[in-house]
């Protein structure tokens, strides 16, 4: 049998289909953004060839990214840097929040409410539910939106971004406090209504099943016997995979969730795995990570920032 470590690249680079466009969202995200948001297409293409993806389906993802605005590029001399747009960016960055954060959420025990007021067309009441769906609420009846602590103007701000602007007329954003009848339905009836808390559970069981082993390779062998290179594509993968689980995830209060939640045991492997691969994968974009102009930024201090509360490096393991 194959290592943990290798067994999990191998059956990456052995899939069918490769959504290369997702997986280039996340290295910019991860590894691009805390070095100044840009890199050369030619370094991007080099540090992706280990996973098997090649030089024409990177560039051909690049390209449709860029025609959706995620990214754009700025030439030098004859070879050419993408750069995230300021949308791509603040998008990055508000997807960081809940990706690198340490702990769940906090609740103030108001719901958020989004209700759509008249008619909208079946298309765009389709791409309305889409958009909302991932930025983590559930639906209720069809015409109501919850969740327990979004941000409801950063969730209309996403709304403009995605181009529904159009229908921001449509909608009432509301805070609902409880009010506590007797015979009314409680907080759990709420989400068990508006969310699939069991495919949900399941997803994040899969996603432990896949990472323990490689944990517990690391906690075995010691993390300075993994090379730069491994540990940087375990790395991607690590938050490529982390970073579509969030994108189902309303990330609920612990207090709505049921006992022994997978979710809380998946964001402590992601934490632990992430900050044990952090220090090789960074000497590997050291060496490897280039700009148009041949220069090698370095990461901003805030990278080493990511899930640093309750470190698990110091914990037993």
């Amino acid at each position: 049998m194959l290592p943990p470590i290798q067994k999990r690249l191998d059956d990456f680079r052995q899939q069918g289909r490769v959504q290369a466009g997702s997986l280039i969202i996340s290295v910019f995200g991860d590894a691009v953004l805390p070095r100044g948001s840009r890199i050369w297409l030619g370094s991007l293409i080099r540090l992706l060839e280990p996973l098997e993806l090649n030089e024409r389906l990177v560039r051909t993802s690049v390209f449709r990214l860029a025609k959706e605005e995620w990214l754009r590029t700025e030439p030098a001399g004859r070879r050419t840097d993408y750069l995230l747009t300021p949308s791509g960016q603040r998008r990055f960055e508000e997807a960081s929040r809940h990706i690198y954060a340490s702990s769940a959420p906090r609740w103030d025990r108001r719901w958020r409410l989004i209700i759509t007021v008249g008619e909208l067309p079946p298309k765009r009441r389709e791409a309305l539910r889409r958009a909302l769906f991932w930025q983590g609420f559930g639906i209720l009846n069809g015409d109501c939106f919850v969740h327990p602590s979004a941000d409801l103007s950063a969730a209309f701000d996403a709304l403009i971004a995605e181009g529904l602007s159009d229908v921001l007329g449509k909608l009432k954003p509301l805070l609902a406090a409880d009010a506590q009848f007797g015979n009314a339905a409680n907080d759990i009836d709420m989400v068990h209504g508006a969310w699939n808390l069991e495919r949900l559970a399941g997803v994040y069981a899969e996603f432990v099943e896949h990472y323990q082993p490689v944990l517990e390779q690391l906690r075995a062998d010691g993390q300075g016997d993994i090379d730069g290179e491994s540990a940087f594509l375990l790395r991607i993968l690590l938050i490529h995979d982390y970073r579509r689980l969030l994108l189902r995830d309303p990330e609920l209060p612990d207090v709505l969730l049921p006992p022994e939640w997978p979710g809380q045991k998946a964001r402590l492997l992601c934490k632990e795995l992430y900050r044990r691969l952090l220090a090789p994968s960074e000497r590997h974009l050291d060496a490897h990570f280039q700009l148009a102009n041949g220069q090698t930024p370095e990461a901003t201090p805030t990278l080493h920032e990511r899930f640093r509360e309750d470190d698990p490096l110091a914990l037993p393991g």
